[in-house]
């Protein structure tokens, strides 16, 4: 099977100091990779290189894309790099503000992705918001209702929707139950899982949260000071640690 995303030798730097080292993985359809580490490991960093949000010093991000096979999203043009971040890629920040635009109503939010990808009949984009506000359990009649108005929860599912709306092929989550309540990060989280399995999804989750990596991910990386030191199924590397560092996050030594 050919890997729907692939990562070779990628590297950032600011200065003197490393943000991520020649971190390689593949990541095949369907499949969900989490990202570990404490505070400052690098994983926000390789995260943010992965969806474009900041250019690699070294190294490829490869993705399979629907005509033209496994390219080097680097390689693409910035129209197309802009076309792939609306139609198979989709970035769920922990931050619902920083993926809403919160003078639009919520179903103006979800709208706004299917125009972007060529929707003009209102009609027919007002029905499928309607249906997406469903999907994340937000009531049909909150659809006029702007962001501002819906509890921290209900912005971050009405994110969700704005980002699945348009069937992407890989979402990429930073910290998507960040700052959220226990009871509203276990509804978040079966939510998400429900979602991801249902559309046969592939994604790449950064958390701290090891609990949410056991829940949703098929694979984990754990990384420290910029570079990967474990890696492999979920299950494995939480349950039986190799490395002294993964060991210490498991035990909950360090503070993540």
């Amino acid at each position: 099977m050919t890997p729907l995303f692939s990562v070779r030798n990628l590297t950032k730097r600011y200065g003197a100091r490393i943000g991520c080292a020649d971190v390689s993985f593949d990541l095949y359809p369907g499949e969900i990779m989490g990202i570990v580490g404490e505070s400052g490991s690098g994983k926000s960093t390789l995260l943010n290189c992965l969806a474009g949000h900041l250019d690699p010093d070294a190294g490829q991000v490869l993705f399979d894309t629907r005509d033209r096979g496994l390219i080097d999203t680097a390689t693409m043009s910035e129209p197309e790099r802009r076309m792939l971040a609306r139609t198979d890629w989709a970035f769920v920040h922990q931050n619902p503000r920083d993926g809403l635009r919160m003078g639009v109503s919520a179903g103006g939010n979800v709208g706004e992705r299917l125009m972007a990808v060529g929707a003009r009949n209102y009609g027919q984009i007002r029905e499928s918001a309607i249906d997406w506000l469903g999907r994340v359990e937000i009531a049909a009649d909150r659809i006029d209702d702007r962001p501002r108005a819906f509890s921290g929860g209900m912005q971050q599912r009405l994110q969700i929707a704005r980002n699945l709306v348009t069937g992407p092929r890989l979402v990429f989550m930073d910290e998507p139950t960040g700052g959220l309540d226990v009871s509203v990060q276990a509804r978040l989280l079966d939510l998400l899982r429900t979602l991801v399995r249902r559309m046969g999804l592939s994604a790449v989750i950064v958390t701290h949260d090891l609990a949410v990596v056991r829940l949703l991910a098929d694979r984990l990386m754990v990384m420290k000071s910029g570079h990967v030191v474990e890696q492999g199924l979920t299950d494995q590397v939480l349950d039986d640690p190799q490395h002294g560092y993964t060991q210490l996050l498991v035990s909950s030594v360090l503070q993540v």
